[in-house]
């Protein structure tokens, strides 16, 4: 399956019959931001003045979410855009937000420009506790040399593979959907460039992946990356490379380093035009060095229809699993600043200053409207800080299923004692639940929390807490929902419900 990134908008349905929130024919500020939190913020600020719509609806997944014909048609009525940013939306939100804003229309993207509101920003926290390593993908370099913006594409693309059987690479995305980026069952086609093997990546980010192999033996991966600096530019070549696989057999070929656990990318570098495994600081080179795919790597294929393309359930793979849950295409700083109100606080700064330029007649109203929310949320970050008080110091341990809740844990006084991610794709080892087992009863947690999108597909944190008597209770990161409906409400129900469950 094709890993793309395009523009072109097909087979919306239902989606694209719904009349667009935006008009040209309507006297306020047409605003269109990325997310509903951002949509709140802007709302609070903008008043009756401003008329706010967001890309990604309630209940969906930012990091995954996929534009409609009725997102494009909005976008093009903009007098103004927010993102997030920091590589927190799918790149197709970027990528059809800049692509289709009117010409001079200013996009803001709120994480990176509140720093200067005194925003503070944190690197992103990832679970690297596997025991085998952790494979993926990284787009590296700024490539100022080629005018690379945000919205470029790096692409790798694998267009050979040679080994004793199937060596199948994909992704498990946030509702456990795979997504292929390359399967050599089916072989590799030149004519179409090896679309139907590649990756596209944003610039400056990484991805996790999933390398399942059929049989035991070695594996050469041939790889070449390009450069595409616009929708209608020539690719630039990038390099080539051929990756070595040792699977369930001795990794030691020749002098070659070995490479069996840790954090290590497969990185495009954008400014040497270079392929390399990037390893905790560290650069590889392909040519000499040995990825280890070792025996306890083995697996057995999950019941399911969505993994059949590995095989039947039961059949035994080889498979270096994808650590992080998700397309969870990222960069290296934690993008939900908004976990820590002072940073929205930053946020409602940025956002009131950029209405005021789009439309300064409106400057007092702005002020006014920012001024009485700013207050609000100094009330808010008081309100959150006394029900974290209320917990016993030593119940502060949050246990959850996403990524997503550092700022809050450093702003208030918690301490992330893990995060446990629902992967379909695998499944949960006896060492992972005598893991998770012995993090609950060490820390004597009270309760571990689930964001409510996740509670379904999060059946061992659930039978874990269940067997230690640990209560499972609700958090959300970055989408609302029919019970919270705006980011004020949503950081309450978030205070309550730890100060609840861990007190």
């Amino acid at each position: 399956m094709r890993r793309t990134l395009a523009l072109i908008l097909v087979g919306c349905l239902a989606a694209c019959s719904a009349p667009p929130a935006l008009t040209g024919s309507d006297d306020r500020v047409q605003v269109v931001t990325t997310t509903g939190v951002l949509a709140d913020l802007v709302r609070q600020v903008g008043g009756d003045r401003v008329l706010v719509d967001s890309i990604v609806p309630d209940n969906a997944d930012a990091h995954a979410y996929e534009p409609t014909l009725r997102d494009v048609r909005n976008i093009v009525y903009a007098d103004l855009a927010f993102s997030n940013y920091l590589l927190l939306e799918a790149q197709n939100v970027i990528k059809t937000l800049d692509a289709n804003l009117p010409d001079g229309v200013e996009q803001i993207s709120l994480a990176e420009g509140a720093t200067k509101y005194a925003a503070e920003i944190i690197p992103l926290v990832e679970d690297v506790s596997l025991d085998t390593i952790w494979l993926g993908l990284r787009a590296a370099g700024t490539g100022s040399a080629y005018g690379v913006t945000r919205s470029s594409d790096i692409r790798l693309s694998a267009t050979a593979v040679s080994g004793p059987g199937r060596m199948i690479a994909y992704l498990t995305e946030s509702f456990g959907n795979p997504d292929t980026f390359l399967d050599s069952g089916d072989g590799f086609d030149a004519a179409n460039g090896f679309r139907d093997d590649t990756m596209i990546l944003p610039p400056d980010a990484h991805t996790h992946m999933s390398w399942a192999f059929t049989e035991p033996g070695i594996y050469r991966l041939a790889l070449r990356a390009e450069l595409a600096v616009s929708a209608g530019s020539r690719p630039i070549p990038m390099g080539e490379q051929t990756l070595t696989f040792a699977v369930g057999v001795d990794p030691h070929l020749g002098d070659a380093t070995v490479l069996r656990d840790g954090h290590t990318d497969v990185t495009v570098d954008v400014d040497s035009g270079e392929i390399y495994y990037y390893s905790d600081g560290r650069r590889n080179d392909p040519a000499r060095t040995v990825v280890e795919v070792p025996s306890k790597a083995l697996r057995e294929v999950p019941a399911g229809p969505g993994l059949r393309f590995l095989g039947r359930p039961g059949t035994r793979i080889h498979q270096l699993p994808q650590a992080v849950l998700g397309r969870h295409v990222h960069g290296e700083i934690d993008p939900h600043l908004w976990q820590d109100v002072g940073n929205a606080q930053a946020y409602v700064e940025l956002i009131r200053d950029s209405l005021i330029a789009a439309d300064p007649r409106g400057v007092r109203q702005y002020r006014v409207n920012a001024d009485r929310y700013l207050a609000e949320l100094e009330e808010l970050d008081s309100y959150v800080q006394k029900q974290i008080d209320l917990i016993p110091e030593t119940h502060r341990h949050l246990v959850t299923t996403h990524d997503a809740f550092a700022y809050l844990a450093k702003a208030y006084g918690m301490r992330v004692a893990g995060f446990v991610t629902p992967n379909p794709a695998v499944e949960p080892s006896l060492a992972d639940r005598r893991r998770l087992t012995e993090t609950l009863r060490n820390l004597r947690v009270n309760a571990v929390f689930l964001e409510p999108s996740l509670r379904a597909r999060s059946s061992t944190l659930v039978e874990v807490a269940a067997e230690q008597d640990v209560r499972v209770c609700d958090i959300y990161g970055d989408a609302f929902d029919g019970r919270v409906r705006d980011y004020v409400s949503m950081m309450r129900f978030n205070a309550d419900s730890l100060r609840r469950c861990l007190s």
